[in-house]
């Protein structure tokens, strides 16, 4: 419950979500995948409306990998469908509760139909302020460095950008969205112990939390857990405990 996390003030900024487990979860109860992956959109929306409750700022949602599209037909079709259907059946209460809607990867890939559906919820959602609510959608971490790496050649080409002046800050600027923050916690449920090519720039001092827990039957409890966690290590971005403990000094 949310009263047992120990301390509020260090609830993390950016949580990030691999959502893994639909289709198993689905095979091990003997219906189709695409049941598994009905019953893991109801757990957007309720991992959304907890993770707002418990005053998580950023939400990133591992909805759709590029490698997903080399899965059966049937079941790409089917997920496109369900996505279409998150974005015009819970836009009403996303854009109610003020969280804004972003979205990152090849977006072109997408169906016409629900780019335009992505589209309407990040227009509309666009001055809401109370929490960003990111899909990666055609989604991977190596493409979005091989894209980023693409654009800031044709601006060197251009003049417009000199490689002596490349660092960090530079290239985060030419990343899908240079607004969102680095993850402080990065989530994967379905008992599988890896990163699949998501935020690879992004997580680099993220905290991983692992759950066998599959996505469809992620509660609120199951984030309050990961949270736990998180506020039970030490973040040291290179330094030692006793520095972090002195406050960086």
């Amino acid at each position: 419950m949310e009263e047992s996390l120990p301390n509020r003030d260090r609830i993390p900024a950016h949580v990030a979500i691999i959502m893994d487990g639909n289709g198993r979860w689905a095979e091990s109860r003997g219906i189709s995948r695409l049941r598994g992956h009905r019953a893991g959109l109801q757990r957007v929306r309720d991992v959304l409306r907890a993770s707002n409750d418990l005053g998580i700022q950023y939400l990133t949602l591992y909805a759709f990998s590029l490698e997903n599209w080399n899965r059966p037909k049937t079941e790409v079709d089917g997920l496109m469908s369900l996505l279409i259907e998150y974005m015009e059946r819970e836009l009403n209460e996303v854009d109610r509760n003020g969280i804004r809607v972003r979205a990152i990867g090849r977006l072109d890939r997408l169906p016409g139909r629900v780019q335009k559906a992505v589209e309407n919820a990040i227009e509309r959602t666009r001055e809401n302020s109370e929490m960003t609510l990111t899909f990666a959608l055609s989604y991977g971490g190596r493409a979005e460095i091989v894209d980023a790496a693409r654009k800031m050649v044709l601006d060197a080409e251009r003049g417009t950008l000199l490689p002596k002046s490349i660092d960090e800050k530079t290239f985060r600027d030419y990343l899908y969205d240079p607004t969102l923050p680095d993850p402080d916690l990065l989530i994967r449920t379905g008992a599988e112990v890896r990163v699949s090519n998501f935020l690879l720039w992004q997580i680099a001092y993220a905290e991983i939390h692992n759950t066998n827990v599959m996505w469809p039957d992620f509660q609120k409890q199951n984030l309050v857990d990961a949270i736990l966690d998180y506020q039970g290590r030490e973040r040291r971005f290179g330094m030692t405990g006793s520095q972090v403990r002195e406050g960086g000094s």
